[in-house]
């Protein structure tokens, strides 16, 4: 496994130790919704949030919560779409940007990050 895929799922799990520190209820990893891959599916209350994790180790270029392109954007809403069709009531975007630095590790945590 090289260093990105390491610090990928460093973040990950970084991301969703935060998730469930903040007392989100997690339903699922790395799962498929729509065709499109999600890092994660928590419960936040009555909304079933679909969340995707950014790792960057570079503040330039926007950092990680910078991350998320148009292409991303438009995956993630075909996610949520789908949960909607499976009978979700309530579901959201976020993101959990995870930036790296010398001096640790910066989690943010944008709720609703992604609209259509």
């Amino acid at each position: 496994m090289g260093w990105a895929s390491t610090r990928g799922r460093a973040g990950e799990a970084l991301a969703i130790a935060y998730l469930e520190l903040a007392g989100y209820r997690v339903t699922g990893r790395n799962l498929r919704l729509g065709g499109v891959e999600v890092d994660a599916l928590v419960s936040d209350g009555p909304a079933q949030v679909v969340v995707e994790v950014k790792v960057r180790s570079r503040a330039d270029y926007g950092g990680a919560a910078g991350a998320i392109d148009h292409v991303k954007r438009a995956r993630l809403v075909r996610a949520a779409r789908a949960l909607l069709q499976e009978g979700a009531r309530c579901v959201r975007i976020d993101v959990i940007a995870v930036d790296l630095s010398p001096d640790g590790a910066t989690v943010r945590h944008y709720r609703s990050a992604v609209t259509e």
